[in-house]
């Protein structure tokens, strides 16, 4: 067996898995047409090479016929068709030059679904190898070009064994090279001939198709079958583990999959965690490429010139870096619609009412995928708002029935799944001035760090390859190339752009359905996404606006520096042990085995968010206060459940106070329409009873008659402002 193995190999490693009740220890791949689309590659070299040198291409037929066979028997049959004095070997040779020149300037056009499904039976233990009818100069080039050498312990290859496929001779070699009985062996294959001779070796041959499917009787040799990778990739996720929620501080995997994913909306939450989930992907293999949007020129060209960015873990002192990132012009909307086409997933972030301009773009986005391959589509809807799914889904319906015949857009919309989503971090943005900062420093180090680089590469002596004159003569160039070349990347690589800063909780909750989100590691699905939104919307969202609007009102920055004021510590505290911990439990009984762990996490990153502006997080209170939102839906929640809410009431109060007297106010449009509200009606239910337009529809008052007792409460706290001051923003009474 010399000459096969690319590694040494060891009798420690006995790991298995079970595949459709078989146990497997070892996974042995065909090469051309299963893990790499070169066949038809392949077909247009040889054709090119034979009319180079016997004056015409080939036939199809011979082509078609020469899947999977040796050199040798593809030789006899080429030779069946053109005479004994066709010049085969020639016109072999010719086609691997032309062949590796294609794969030299434009890369192994790798199978998708090939990365996952390696990274995962490497890591369930299995040994692997390569059984290809390529000769070994050839397999070893492409399995090194497409970065996938790493994953095999040994090759067998066309030009080492004696008679090629259909044959089994090379799958029994691989076998027993790596120790392996032929039963416990996966044998992937694509073509007819390829499948016999792993049927015929004894193992359990997986035919995954590609350009000519065997015949049926040679079909159902196959212990599994499939149209594609990807095809396999599922089943085989059902034997892999799922990998647990990732540490922060875990590296993202290593291994990039040939998959797109995208964010529409690249603000603090696009940016500072979807990025994130995304990278992590499934545990295994992350995206490709990452594609987001932004209006923002100076934020798209400085992510683009650096390729990717870092956020910021301050409780942790902890810089994460996401990287293979490309943001697009948010108004290209060709940009934008091709996110939707190509990406198998796409995150939207983007505020309620953009949907209106957005959701045309997006419709154009699903008209393309249907067209171009009809792939299903998950869309994780971050709208911070319950029944954000079913909102999106209604806006771009309607738009894609603008633009396609009603059943096609009926189609492209069934397969496009709409998930409705819990985000439970805070994230906030760094201001322009901040990354304009960043930008002067990194590239004065960038051009400090270029001529180190260069100075140290000019004084390094030449290196001694250890081998002869001649080689080193046609080496030495190519290394002096390198290294050229990699002067500017040694530069950049330590410089990277702070662009967020985040809180350090993981889960992103999401809606059960749609397979792709079952196999992303940092995504929590469960089956009613109603009841965790109502957790986090009752918990978070009303106490965190409330607590920014105190703090503001007492002159605090951030949310981090007004957690030392014992008055806002004592407010935070009673809104959640005494008003919402307690109506939370008799509201939805089943979510209270969740509410400590909640109920610490929101404390603990108050406690931290000293980058978390209170204008930022007190930002648009009209919206806060309509009647089921997060202040009065949770008002009304206590009260219905027979918990005094006093501090929740007096919110409300703070709510509009704040929008009246803070001096930021005037620098929100939602604060200067509250003043506006104010001065016309002349009273605070004039302001919470409002029925004027708020982004196309009528906004979501309290009703005098019907909310008379919510309109009770907040008035008189509104009372006691007015009569008191900050004597009584100092001293509430909330008991």
């Amino acid at each position: 067996m010399a000459g096969f193995f690319s590694r040494p190999q060891t009798a420690e490693r006995t790991w298995m898995l079970q595949f459709k009740n078989k146990t497997i220890d070892t996974a042995i791949f065909d090469m051309d047409g299963t893990m790499f689309d070169t066949e038809r590659l392949r077909f247009r070299t040889l054709s090119q090479a034979a009319e180079e040198l016997f004056g015409k291409p080939f036939t199809e037929e011979v082509l078609v016929g020469s899947l999977g066979l040796s050199a040798t028997k593809a030789e006899e049959l080429a030779k069946q068709h053109y005479g004994a004095a066709f010049p085969y070997a020639d016109i072999r040779r010719r086609a691997d030059e032309l062949e590796l020149q294609h794969v030299r300037t434009h890369g192994v056009p790798v199978k998708p679904g090939l990365l996952p499904v390696l990274e995962r039976l490497r890591k369930s233990g299995l040994k692997m190898a390569v059984a290809t009818s390529s000769r070994r100069a050839i397999a070893e080039e492409y399995l090194i070009n497409a970065n996938i050498f790493k994953y095999f312990d040994l090759c067998v290859c066309g030009d080492e064994v004696k008679q090629g496929k259909p044959h089994p001779e090379i799958f029994l070699r691989a076998a027993e090279a790596l120790n392996s009985p032929p039963e416990r062996c996966l044998m992937l294959e694509d073509s007819e001939n390829g499948l016999r001779s792993a049927a015929d070796a004894g193992g359990l041959a997986i035919l995954v198709e590609d350009i000519k499917p065997p015949r049926p009787e040679v079909a159902e040799r196959a212990f599994a079958r499939y149209a594609s990778l990807r095809g396999f990739l599922q089943e085989l996720a059902a034997c892999t583990p799922r990998l647990p929620m990732p540490a922060l501080t875990e590296p993202f995997p290593q291994a990039v999959n040939q998959l797109k994913a995208g964010i529409h909306g690249f603000g603090a939450m696009g940016g500072g965690y979807l990025a994130q989930v995304f990278s992590h992907w499934d545990g295994y293999t992350r995206p490709g490429e990452i594609i987001a949007s932004t209006g923002n020129a100076l934020l798209r060209d400085a992510v683009n010139a650096f390729g990717k960015y870092s956020v910021r873990y301050g409780s942790l002192a902890f810089d994460q870096t996401i990287q293979r990132m490309r943001l697009v012009d948010a108004a290209d909307d060709a940009a934008v619609a091709g996110m939707y086409r190509d990406c198998e997933i796409v995150a939207l972030c983007l505020p309620e009412q953009a949907m209106a301009a957005q959701a045309p773009v997006i419709a154009r986005g699903l008209a393309e995928r249907f067209a171009a391959h009809g792939r299903s589509l998950t869309v994780l809807v971050v709208l911070n708002k319950v029944g954000g799914a079913r909102f999106v889904q209604e806006q771009v319906a309607g738009a894609l029935r603008e633009r396609l015949p009603a059943r096609q857009a009926e189609q492209a919309l069934e397969r496009t799944h709409f998930c409705e989503t819990v985000v439970t971090r805070i994230v906030s943005k760094l201001s322009e001035e901040a990354l304009l900062r960043q930008l002067r420093i990194k590239h004065d180090l960038y051009e400090k760090n270029v001529a180190a680089v260069r100075e140290a590469a000019l004084e390094t002596a030449a290196p001694d390859y250890g081998i002869g004159d001649d080689q080193a003569e046609a080496i030495s160039p190519i290394v002096s190339t390198l290294r050229d070349a990699g002067a500017p990347a040694s530069a950049l690589a330590p410089l990277h752009l702070i662009l967020f800063n985040s809180e350090t909780d993981m889960p992103l909750y999401a809606q059960r359905g749609g397979e792709l989100l079952e196999h992303l590691r940092q995504i929590d699905t469960v089956d009613d996404i109603g009841e965790v939104q109502a957790l986090k919307n009752r918990l978070w969202n009303g106490t965190h606006a409330i607590i920014a609007w105190y703090a503001a009102l007492l002159g605090y920055p951030t949310i981090g520096h007004a957690m030392g004021d014992v008055r806002v510590q004592a407010l935070m505290d009673h809104l959640l042990d005494v008003e919402l911990a307690p109506a939370l439990r008799a509201a939805f009984p089943a979510l209270g085995p969740h509410l400590p762990e909640f109920v610490h996490t929101f404390r603990r990153r108050c406690a931290h968010a000293f980058k978390d502006p209170c204008a930022r997080v007190g930002r648009d209170p009209l919206r806060k206060l309509q009647r089921d939102e997060r202040v009065f839906g949770s008002l009304a929640m206590a009260l219905a459940h027979g918990v005094p809410a006093s501090g929740l009431a007096f919110g409300a109060a703070l709510a509009v106070w704040y929008a009246l007297h803070h001096p930021n106010a005037l620098e929100d449009g939602e604060c200067r329409t509250i003043r506006e509200i104010h001065a016309r009606e002349g009273s605070l239910r004039g302001v919470l009873c409002w029925r004027g337009e708020y982004h196309g529809q009528a906004f979501a008052g309290l009703d005098a008659g019907r909310d008379a007792a919510l309109l009770d409460a907040v008035q008189a706290h509104f009372n006691r402002l007015l009569a008191e001051g900050e004597a009584y923003l100092s001293a509430p009474a909330l008991a």
